[in-house]
């Protein structure tokens, strides 16, 4: 920025001082006045540039306390995965007070995350301002020329958007915000949740099979993604209310070998046992994850 900004600003002093002055100009005193301009430029830019790496700082800062409150809000969230284990066997029909609690818990970090992408976003656009301001106009492109991430929101907004409406149990609307963020932003680390919550919305509406399917994409397409557990177990379920009791109970079994200590496998050996079916596999039989798994 400094460096595009002061030869501009250079040339519009030295301009201005040959317009201000008889056509005799030359003398001394005019080197004197466009030293002493070129110097009071100089000090403006050294301000500018001081007051830009301080306002960088505070976004730094802001970053580093965003990150501070996600690391906090996860380790909170393991403990009580942990505590909720611990007591499983004692807790009864508590479990889906506390597990209901949990997953309110990962939505709260998802939003977090949301915040921390967006201040981000913030200080590149800073830096890419610094670095671009005089090639604008150069870059613009014509209408209708623009992808399709230039005309959709940014990943952080677009996604709280689909979470907030989600909440507020506005499926349609939440479907479309998800749909887009997945198409436009699947790369992004959110992209696994937004697909999860298309699963739920199907499964709200009773659309069973097809919520069966989003859980799928979860699964085979973001396998280390924090929603991979809950996107089994609810596959799970999903398969229960389709009549396929074989297939459901499979796929509890293959959660409970796969994620044994999430609160998921909790909610998953409660509803087995509700089914009367075996709550785990044998000792050294462990069921293998379905295809769509691997």
């Amino acid at each position: 920025m400094k460096k595009q900004i002061f030869p501009a600003l250079l040339a519009l002093a030295f301009f201005a001082v040959l317009m201000t002055q008889p056509a005799s100009a030359g003398t001394k005193e005019q080197l004197i006045q466009l030293q002493t301009t070129v110097q009071i430029l100089q000090d403006n830019m050294a301000k500018m540039q001081q007051s830009f790496d301080e306002r960088m700082g505070v976004m730094k800062d802001l970053i580093t306390q965003q990150t501070d409150n996600v690391n906090k809000m996860t380790t909170t969230i393991q403990n009580l995965q942990k505590t909720l284990q611990q007591q499983s066997n004692d807790s009864g029909g508590k479990v889906d007070q506390v597990q209901g609690q949990i997953q309110s818990l990962h939505d709260t970090v998802d939003e977090l995350k949301a915040r921390l992408v967006k201040v981000g976003k913030q200080l590149d656009d800073i830096q890419s301002a610094q670095q671009t301001i005089n090639a604008t106009a150069a870059q613009t492109q014509p209408p209708g020329g623009g992808s399709a991430q230039n005309q959709a929101p940014p990943p952080d907004q677009l996604y709280s958007s689909g979470l907030s409406d989600f909440n507020a149990g506005k499926n349609d609307l939440a479907s479309q915000e998800f749909a887009q963020f997945i198409q436009v932003y699947g790369t992004n680390d959110l992209a696994g949740n937004a697909q999860f919550y298309l699963g739920e919305i199907d499964y709200r509406k009773g659309n069973y099979q097809a919520a069966v399917q989003d859980y799928n994409k979860v699964l085979d397409q973001y396998p280390g993604g924090n929603k991979a557990a809950a996107a089994q177990l609810k596959k799970g379920f999903a398969l229960l209310e389709l009549n396929q009791r074989e297939a459901g109970v499979k796929e509890l079994r293959s959660l409970m070998a796969r994620f044994p200590k999430s609160p998921e496998a909790v909610q998953a050996r409660e509803r087995l046992n509700r089914l009367g079916a075996a709550g785990a596999a044998p000792h050294g039989k462990q069921p293998r994850p379905s295809p769509s798994h691997r």
